[in-house]
């Protein structure tokens, strides 16, 4: 629902020369000046005494990032660097109010500021144009380059991109690495800023001056993913995911690259309810999608990554009938919405890691009967959750993608979760000629358009995609909403594999990084606190619990064996009752990679939800209920860390139990856990 159109009005606008094509080089320089809606921020573009265009940008007066360059090198011709002069310049804004049909708000506000500015290269660099585009929010910006047709070039090779971010002060970043074999499965590391080598985005940073600033991209789609390497200093710079083509993107003009982003806010709070990337996507494409409700599931899953089952076939075998039905049981009697289950199609035996060559996503194994459970779980009023693993092979999968979709459709079933396991680069796509292949980066060109291809053909057939060991997200959920969720980091399965593999501060961190992109499946709710062999989770039993409401999806998972969630259940009734759905949320506390509370309102009744995450170190905090509406008295359910509760002992186990009526303005006083956390319901009347 769009509650204002955009419109156009004049911006600052500077010129220190006139704009004429003929201009010389060494004249000098046209600069090109706007600013944000509130005027707190200026970006100035100009080009060097070489003909590089550079931006630049000053907050609240003080100069945040200095001169930065733009431009790319080409695999056929002279880079689209030098040689550059404005040649002229559009401005506009726009304001409006758009509704998401599911999300952390229901409302999303867009004001913005935009210039264009129009680069032209004298004759004997090549004579070629680009136009950038940059929009300023008040709480952030973003550029983009538009490649105009012309007759200079037809085709664009691009062997590296060169958008840089030159910041001028140092502090602190949280990020992981680009480009090594685990994908964006890593633990984040905290680094001076100018101890960053090359990360992937969102990169998250907290200035000495204590400025908070995010780097990422939004609307990624035919272009290859952006990482960020440090040149110098606090100096960063573009490059992207490799091909095996040699150019890393290739595309026709006209054409227009993702954009390129930067939250900026003056505390934790501010840079987690920024809508920038949301707002850089195009609207949504599919029309009504209706068809898809948010909802919580459970899954024949967690006994596969622990070890006590197999998608393999055989006597271990996740995957029966007979499971399924159990957990459809399960389901109904506690509102679940849906059952995940994997191993359910031929092809998992052997080794298909990076392979994948002999999955079939229409044929079951023989111990499970895809229309028998569907049509169980459709009288129960559970659906099936559909599982598609390719072992990285996209060519066997695009193969069957129509097909398996088709089957999906027919039987009731609205939401797939995919997978591409395989070592970064190990991504199978078909080659020159019979029988050969060619390997791909998870985020390259190839890899982006393929994710793209899965979701609108699902969308053709009304199923909503779930992407796992996916293109990391860049917003465009907004363009294609039946793109519900990524996972894209470490999620809970690390926890069965090693004693605090992910580490207490873990999820705090994600918060304020991974999160930042968009919704992840993380699959909380292992209310035993055990990973295979007993190894134990750096969390708290009411940890678990604040994972709803840290780490946002529209599908949440209760991950855990369903005798482990019967077992606890008073905590089983929290995650039957909290949504994941939402008319605001709001960071009430929180600091990057320590803790993070959320107040959440659900957008189906007037039920407020309020919890988080912490990372080890004990806090207490007082939680004032500001986000209330007045007038109206709350009984406040709240689950919390028991006295003396530490993720490092048995003691994890501990939670205490509190009820009490509150109304807006009141406070409530929590104790945190080492590796602990809380989740309330804020119910109004009696």
């Amino acid at each position: 629902m769009r509650i204002s159109a955009g419109f156009t009005a004049p911006l600052a606008l500077a010129l220190s020369c006139a704009l004429l094509p003929q201009a010389s080089l060494a004249q000098e320089a046209a600069k090109v000046t706007a600013a944000s809606p509130d005027g707190s921020m200026v970006l100035t573009v100009t080009t060097d005494a070489d003909g590089r265009p550079t931006y630049s940008l000053s907050r609240k007066g003080k100069l945040l990032v200095g001169a930065s360059s733009l431009g790319f090198i080409l695999a056929d011709g002279p880079t689209m660097v030098r040689g550059n002069r404005i040649v002229g310049s559009d401005i506009g804004s726009g304001k409006e109010t758009w509704e998401q049909p599911w999300g952390e708000r229901r409302f999303v506000t867009d004001e913005h500021n935009d210039l264009v500015v129009k680069f032209e290269q004298v004759p004997e660099w090549g004579g070629r144009r680009m136009n950038v585009r940059f929009r300023l929010f008040n709480n952030g910006f973003g550029f983009r380059y538009e490649l105009p047709e012309q007759a200079a070039m037809k085709t664009m090779k691009i062997a590296d991109e060169l958008s840089e971010f030159a910041l001028t002060q140092n502090g602190s970043a949280w990020w992981i690495p680009g480009g090594e074999w685990n994908r964006y499965e890593q633990v984040y590391q905290k680094t001076p800023i100018d101890g960053v080598s090359t990360a992937h985005t969102p990169i998250t940073m907290k200035l000495d001056d204590g400025t908070h600033i995010a780097i990422h991209e939004a609307a990624l789609v035919d272009y290859s993913g952006m990482w960020l390497k440090r040149i110098t200093g606090t100096t960063f710079r573009s490059t992207l995911s490799p091909s095996p083509n040699g150019p890393k993107v290739v595309r026709d003009l006209p054409f227009n690259t993702p954009w390129r982003t930067m939250r900026i806010a003056d505390n934790a709070a501010g840079l987690v309810e920024n809508d920038l990337e949301l707002n850089l996507n195009e609207p949504n494409k599919l029309g009504d999608v209706s068809w898809f409700k948010p909802m919580k599931y459970i899954g024949i899953w967690w006994g596969m990554i622990r070890g006590d089952w197999t998608w393999a076939e055989g006597p271990k075998h996740g995957a029966t009938t007979e499971r399924t039905k159990q957990y459809m049981d399960f389901a109904a009697r506690h509102h679940f919405g849906g059952v995940l289950v994997e191993g359910w199609d031929k092809g998992w035996n052997g080794n298909w890691f990076g392979n994948g060559k002999d999955f079939s996503y229409t044929q079951a194994t023989p111990d499970f009967d895809l229309k028998a459970v569907t049509a169980y779980g459709a009288k129960k009023g559970v659906q099936l959750i559909g599982h598609h693993e390719t072992g990285g092979n996209i060519a066997n999968y695009e193969a069957q993608l129509d097909d398996a979709m088709k089957l999906y459709a027919s039987l009731g079933v609205h939401a797939v979760k995919t997978g591409y396991v395989a070592d970064a680069g190990g991504i199978l796509t078909p080659g020159d000629g019979p029988g050969t292949y060619r390997m791909e980066y998870h985020d390259g060109q190839r890899q982006v358009e393929h994710h793209l291809k899965v979701v609108e053909t699902a969308a053709k057939y009304r199923i909503a995609i779930n992407a796992h060991e996916p293109v990391k997200d860049t917003g465009l959920r907004r363009t294609y909403p039946n793109w519900i969720d990524r996972e894209g980091a470490r999620g809970m399965e690390y926890n069965a594999w090693g004693q605090f593999a992910n580490g207490p501060s873990h999820e705090p961190t994600l918060v304020y990084t991974r999160m930042l992109s968009g919704p992840m499946d993380f699959t909380p709710g292992v209310l035993s606190l055990e990973g295979a062999n007993q190894v134990p989770l750096a969390s708290t039993l009411a940890k678990q619990l604040g994972l709803y409401l840290a780490l946002y999806s529209p599908i949440q998972m209760a991950a855990d064996f369903i005798e482990n969630l019967e077992a606890h259940p008073r905590e089983l009734a929290f995650i039957e009752q909290v949504p994941a759905d939402w008319a605001e949320s709001h960071l009430i506390a929180g600091e990057v990679g320590e803790y993070a509370i959320f107040a959440r309102k659900d957008r189906n009744s007037a039920d407020w939800y309020m919890g988080g995450v912490n990372d080890a170190t004990a806090r207490d905090l007082a939680l004032k209920l500001d986000f209330l509406d007045p007038g109206m008295t709350y009984t406040a359910t709240i689950w919390k860390d028991g006295e003396g509760a530490t993720y490092a002992t048995q003691a994890r186990h501990r939670i205490a139990y509190e009820t009490r009526k509150v109304r807006k303005g009141d406070v409530i006083p929590l104790w945190l856990a080492p590796g602990g956390g809380a989740a309330v319901r804020l119910h109004p009347g009696k």
